[in-house]
């Protein structure tokens, strides 16, 4: 069973920025659906709406963080877990925007395959989703024949 996304201040900002985060358009279409981008879109605006004009330095880092800026996202992350605390519907809101961006995360159920030939093999393909588990071996043994 899948652990549900604890959707901490770092968490929500990182869901509103990952536009910009990630290298191009087409990589965040391979990990999250069109209705997930445009409630991206959403938070965004949500956060930028709500923090800009706090500071200077806040203003910058929402700037930055636009620009694909990760230490951005940090002092972002500061000041929106203060504003949740002090803004309940806010918060709310927020939370419930980045739970519908959660859900419209494309999971990758492709298979994988491992061949390996030779004595004392140790090669290893494993795959785990941000938050699974890997699983490693350094010996399975695989016996033929009738067991005794």
């Amino acid at each position: 069973m899948v652990e549900p996304l604890t959707l901490t201040a770092s968490v929500i900002v990182n869901l509103a920025f990952q536009k910009f985060l990630e290298s191009g358009a087409g990589e965040l279409g391979k990990k999250f659906t069109t209705e997930a981008i445009a409630a991206m879109d959403s938070l965004r605006k949500k956060l930028w709406d709500k923090l800009r004009g706090k500071s200077e330095k806040l203003d910058q880092a929402l700037a930055q963080a636009e620009q694909g800026d990760k230490k951005a996202l940090e002092t972002i992350a500061k000041n929106l877990d203060v504003v949740m605390d002090d803004d309940e519907f806010f918060a709310t809101e927020i939370k419930t925007l980045a739970q519908q961006i959660q859900a419209g995360k494309i999971q990758d159920n492709s298979n994988m395959t491992l061949n390996s030939t030779g004595d004392n093999n140790t090669n290893i393909l494993a795959k785990a989703e941000q938050g699974g588990t890997n699983y490693n071996a350094q010996n399975i043994n695989v016996y033929h024949g009738k067991p005794d």
